[in-house]
């Protein structure tokens, strides 16, 4: 598309891939100014989108390819054309690959890449949705990875898809209809983007009533006047449990619902008997009066909505959590009804996917399959967690060559020292990214990446799909993520195999509709397919399985509160609860060195994860990385809201500065994370959490680091 002579242009935001719909002003051919865009089904805007013009043209951007002079980490490059820097990437691919076999080629994809039509087109066929891409599949190398192994997996795919037999991308959440809100585990208010966080203000605007289960009263508890339960980091199953018990002895649950479409109930209650509300309040922090008059509320509205994001999967339970969690919103009635969660599985644009690669045949397991079984039958995808072992110790086997696309490992895992020497021992390390990374420094080449708003594509709203239009063109010679794709893919000889521009992949996407490419991009608010009615308790009607058999998608046909999958793969089948291994209970001598529970990630308006700390309009929302301690806390160790501190953990200490407050559960720290970029301020380049993080705690199930249920300790910092 041409991306010159615009003055105003309505369309979507390229900040992340969120989808939000924004106008659009330009000033001589450059992008100068973002507002929302009234009447779009997602037309919101949140600070990095008000500064995207900063983003799009700051300095820092990576405008050229880099090739490595220096050792590495020297962070000594040199300028090199495209064709020069691809076609000795590629010749080294096939030397890794006629050397030591396809296994020893990796691809990881980051949250930079998390762009609708990239996971439609690049990811393993069967997949309904990730990141992980197929590049190498047709060199017969199996081990795709990325973001999905730390992130979203276990409360998006794993914990329901073993329980209801859906995937998070086929419910919906009917806030619209709700009569109690329940945010658990999520700060809509910091979003990216803000879209439900409006439709939570709009629910509570209209009466609904607002819960949120937190560590934080965040800013969406004072946004809708509601409740704010605070919960000790990584006990939410422990509550949820303890609902359930109050929820089931006193009868508040729904008897049909439960005699005629669910299994395991009898295993569940008697489980449930192990956590008596005097009990929950010793793990949680939650009195057992508050926890009883939830439970109750629950099983008596009549329709609760369920806002969980990403909070839950962070624990040693992680996945086991938002189970239980799952499982008191069956007992109480709560699913597929008006006001509560929704199973939509036919109400997305269906789109072309013939085209999608499945895993070819390979004589070796995939990096993390025997280790984390589920999340392969999943993803059909290698688990990152493993690389370190693979690169370092030949666990299953060597890893020689790693392609990472808009990531950063060493300040997104923890131990990022372990990161560092694995790139110390790989025969050829890329890297594509926007801007320089800690992976770059150790990076052979550097490749640049545009934004979004230089990238041609789609965006899906439900039924609807509509045009992302390349609105500037890209900076210096910055290529699309698809572009290096097509590009890498025709130098290893399967370029038809492959989109090589945004065109391609809409094109493929609308294979076997009757709409074209020209009817899209001339569609402004985008082409519609039919909406399917909605019919309310699925089960009994057949529209939940494919066989049209009532039921549910799963191996009984019931709601599970017993997952067979889970008991096929060698785990507890209940949504048992283990209390946090590193904490007060599990750990109580770590604990009288380091007594304060540790929670880290909770996002921020002024960045996006290890995004944006080098763009200045955002560094005034937030020039420093800051830890949160409540008062009493703070006073018992002679500290002042202002102070330069360190956190110290098990593993190190990083620098912050405190903010006190009462808007966190006493015991507990939130600290920032996303900091440790090498282009980043001062402050922010300095404060890695994952320096005090644990490569090897993790969630038995999904292999998700412990980010949110550690220990630690605060300590002025001279």
């Amino acid at each position: 598309m041409n991306a010159k002579n615009k003055v105003k242009v309505s369309g979507i935001c390229g900040v992340c891939a969120a989808g939000c719909g924004v106008h659009m002003q330009f000033e001589n051919d450059k992008l100068k100014s973002l507002v929302p865009w009234k009447g779009h089904p997602r037309g919101v805007i949140c600070p990095r989108g008000v500064k995207g013009p900063e983003i799009v043209y700051s300095e820092d951007r990576l405008t050229t390819p880099l090739k490595r002079v220096g050792p590495r980490g020297s962070g000594e490059f040199e300028p090199v054309g495209w064709d020069e820097a691809l076609d000795d990437i590629a010749g080294r691919i096939k030397k890794v690959v006629a050397e030591h076999g396809p296994k020893a080629l990796t691809l990881y994809t980051g949250r930079g890449t998390f762009e609708r039509a990239l996971c439609d087109q690049l990811t393993p066929a069967g997949v309904k949705t990730s990141s992980a891409w197929t590049l190498f599949f047709p060199l017969g190398a199996v081990n795709t990875t990325g973001v999905g192994s730390i992130c979203y997996v276990s409360h998006g795919v794993i914990a329901p898809a073993v329980t209801h037999g859906f995937w998070r991308v086929e419910t919906e959440v009917d806030l619209d209809h709700s009569d109690l809100v329940v945010i658990w585990g999520a700060n809509p208010a910091t979003d990216s983007g803000p879209s439900e966080y409006n439709r939570v203000k709009e629910a509570a605007a209209r009466g609904a009533r607002t819960v949120v289960v937190d560590h934080r009263r965040t800013q969406t508890v004072g946004a809708t006047k509601g409740e704010w339960i605070g919960v000790r980091p990584g006990t939410d199953g422990a509550l949820a449990l303890g609902m359930i018990k109050v929820v089931i002895e006193e009868g508040l649950y729904d008897r049909d619902f439960v005699e005629n479409w669910t299994h395991g109930f009898e295993e569940l209650k008697e489980y449930v008997q192990e956590y008596p509300l005097d009990r929950v309040e010793q793990i949680t922090g939650v009195p057992a009066e508050t926890a009883r008059k939830f439970a109750r509320e629950l099983a008596a509205c009549k329709g609760a909505g369920l806002v969980m994001e990403t909070g839950l999967e962070y624990a040693d339970s992680g996945v086991q959590n938002i189970r239980a969690v799952y499982c008191l919103w069956a007992l109480t009635g709560n699913f597929d009804v008006p006001g509560g969660i929704l199973f939509t599985p036919d109400h997305q644009f269906k789109l072309g996917q013939d085209r999608r690669l499945d895993v070819p045949e390979h004589d070796y397991e995939p990096i993390g399959k025997a280790k984390y079984p589920l999340y392969h039958h999943y993803r059909k995808e290698a688990h990152s967690m493993e690389l370190p072992k693979a690169i370092l110790e030949g666990d299953p086997y060597h890893v020689k060559g790693l392609l990472v696309f808009g990531s950063s490992l060493t300040t997104s895992y923890p131990n990022p020292e372990l990161w560092r020497r694995c790139y110390e021992e790989l025969d050829l390390l890329v890297t594509v990214d926007r801007f320089m990374t800690g992976d770059g420094l150790y990076a052979d080449y550097i490749l640049p990446a545009a934004t979004l708003f230089e990238l041609e594509s789609y965006e899906i709203f439900g039924h609807r799909i509509q045009h992302r239009e390349r609105v500037v063109e890209p900076v210096g010679e910055c290529r699309t993520d698809v572009e290096i794709v097509g590009e890498l893919a025709e130098r290893l000889g399967y370029g038809d195999l492959f989109p090589k521009t945004g065109k391609d992949m809409i094109e493929r996407a609308l294979e076997g509709h009757r709409h074209t490419y020209e009817e899209l991009v001339d569609a402004p608010m985008g082409i519609a397919s039919k909406e399917p009615e909605k019919v309310y308790k699925g089960w009994e009607h057949g529209s939940l399985r494919e066989d049209g058999q009532p039921g549910f998608p799963t191996p009984t046909g019931k709601f599970e509160f017993a997952s067979t999958m889970l008991e096929r793969h060698g785990y507890n089948p209940l949504p048992e609860f283990n209390a946090p291994s590193e904490g007060p209970i599990g750990s109580p001598k770590v604990a009288e060195e380091f007594p304060l529970v540790f929670n880290s990630g909770a996002r921020l308006h002024s960045d996006f994860r290890s995004q944006h700390h080098n763009i200045e309009g955002l560094l005034r929302m937030q020039r420093e990385p800051e830890v949160w301690l409540h008062p009493s806390d703070a006073e018992a160790r002679g500290l002042q809201h202002g102070d330069p501190v360190f956190v110290v953990s098990p593993r190190g200490k990083v620098p912050y500065r405190l903010k006190v407050t009462e808007d966190i559960v006493e015991g507990v720290v939130e600290a920032n994370g996303g900091g440790g970029s090498p282009i980043a301020v001062k402050a922010w380049k300095d404060c890695n959490v994952n320096e005090l993080t644990d490569h090897e705690n993790r969630d038995p199930i999904s292999g998700f680091p412990v980010y949110k249920a550690l220990l630690c300790q605060v300590i002025p910092r001279p």
